[in-house]
């Protein structure tokens, strides 16, 4: 038998697990041929599946027994490995995960893309695979995460506790007691303020009942050396945060910019509200090639900062640029990748929506005496027309670096409106870039794309494509 039920829980026996899935999670059948999406294998396991889920014809479970382990596997080093959700590829060898993301990049752009003949290139894999990030965010919770065979054994989830959000657990976090994904001190910092919370006697947020005084905490730290950290309180007194941000910033003073911001909002989305420099500088510095970037509390900024460098080297690549191009960066953010090409470009306009984000921006672009550049906020879609052209001068080339929804229709039809004779295209969802790419291939060539991984032991790649004018199409604009 294939399946089989015992008190009421539903186990599928000796699943073959045969290719990878979304979400980090693997699939597999049953003997009976029922497909299983399964967390925590790997290509070539067998396993015992508890079902957790039943869908339209398909189960979602974990691991229960392994009965034959996967020649492909490896050892995670991370002891939170399976329970915190993140490194969901820390049992594959990195090259395994590079090859795995290569064929997630190919699939989406010949079957979502229709590209069968368009070239691929291998996929440029992170120099660091540890400590690889420039920012993290924890969060303080009363309620621990407890595994299944934890529950089972009875053991209570009642904790005050720091670390991460398991997917779809909104109300319980991962304790963590040291995270590999980001340099020092922020495992110390985190591990401070914990220990520092519960030796105060301040209440861990409570996301039930929507109290507590600690709710969560950000740390940055910099490739030059620079710290930031913003302490997010719930309902508390002047008394308690001035007591604890004092004990932080006396236990590191390495920390060069410390905020405060209380948040009693339902949820933990903190840019809407007043984020408040308690010491040190108002930002940090961190450099990308000959741009250095100043980050506010604010900011958004790529994650993985040496990636990133070979990123925008692949944007400058596929560019061409010559430096009498004029170039538009759309979903510029603080314009990183703007001014990190404005050298190279008689000028560029960024556009970007969230207004924050456009103010880093000029401050960057002020900072580094960068004048041939230019920002707008608001929406692409609403700021992007023929009249914005008209302005602003017809593009050389754009460069796209959207959200992972990729572009509004409306963005799409303007751009073949505009006609550019080159557009690079920097995507993190390969899904939404292939289907994109479709619609623009009404006017444009693609001829290549290159995927980078900027996540390792993660499921998130990023994938630029350089797309050129048809001839027939630059004819026409001739005319």
């Amino acid at each position: 038998m294939g399946r089989r039920k015992k008190n009421r829980v539903v186990l599928l026996e000796n699943v073959t697990i045969s290719g990878f899935a979304d979400k980090g999670r693997c699939a597999g059948r049953t003997p009976e041929g029922m497909v299983v999406f399964v967390e925590r294998t790997v290509p070539g396991d067998v396993v015992d599946v508890r079902v957790t889920k039943k869908k339209n014809g398909f189960f979602e479970g974990y691991p229960l027994t392994f009965k034959t382990l996967s020649s492909e596997r490896t050892e995670p080093f991370c002891q939170h490995f399976g329970v915190c959700g993140g490194c969901k590829y820390q049992n594959l060898p990195y090259e395994t995960q590079l090859k795995y993301k290569q064929e997630v990049v190919e699939q989406a752009i010949r079957r979502i893309g229709k590209l069968s003949e368009v070239p691929v290139l291998p996929i440029i894999g992170s120099a660091k695979t540890q400590f690889y990030r420039n920012k993290l965010d924890f969060s303080f919770s009363n309620r621990r995460w407890i595994t299944e065979e934890e529950k089972e054994a009875g053991e209570s989830m009642e904790a005050d506790v720091l670390g991460f959000h398991r997917p779809r657990a909104w109300d319980k976090i991962v304790d963590i007691e040291k995270c590999w994904l980001e340099e020092e001190p922020a495992n110390g910092i985190r591990n401070y303020l914990r220990q520092l919370g519960r030796r105060m006697g301040l209440s861990f947020y409570d996301a039930r009942a929507q109290t507590g005084c600690l709710r969560n905490v950000i740390v940055r730290v910099t490739t030059l050396g620079q710290v930031m950290v913003i302490v997010v309180f719930g309902q508390s007194t002047e008394e308690e945060r001035t007591k604890y941000l004092d004990a932080l910033a006396e236990k590191f003073p390495e920390i060069t910019a410390l905020f405060v911001c209380v948040n009693t909002k339902l949820n933990d989305f903190i840019l809407d509200l007043e984020i408040d420099l308690y010491k040190g500088m108002p930002f940090i510095e961190e450099a990308l090639g000959s741009v250095i970037y100043r980050i506010g509390p604010k900011s958004f900024f790529q994650t993985n900062t040496t990636q990133a460098i070979r990123l925008f080297d692949v944007v400058v690549d596929f560019a061409a640029l010559t430096g009498t191009e004029n170039v538009y960066d759309l979903y510029c953010g603080i314009g990183s990748i703007a001014l990190y090409v404005a050298d190279k470009s008689k000028q560029v306009v960024g556009i970007e929506e969230i207004a924050a984000a456009i103010e880093d921006a000029r401050i960057n672009q002020e900072f580094n005496k960068i004048e041939n550049a230019v920002f707008y906020a608001g929406d692409v879609k609403n700021i992007l027309s023929a009249e914005f052209a008209e302005n602003h001068g017809k593009p050389d080339l754009v460069i796209i670096d959207p959200p992972r929804a990729g572009m509004h229709p409306k963005v799409v039809d303007m751009l073949l409106t505009l006609a550019a004779p080159k557009i690079v295209y920097v995507s993190c969802n390969p899904a939404t870039q292939a289907r994109d790419l479709l619609l623009l291939q009404e006017k444009y060539e693609v001829v290549k794309i290159q995927p980078v991984d900027m996540f390792p032991h993660t499921q998130h790649i990023e994938s630029v494509a350089l797309l050129v004018l048809r001839n027939d199409d630059k004819i026409d604009e001739d005319l």
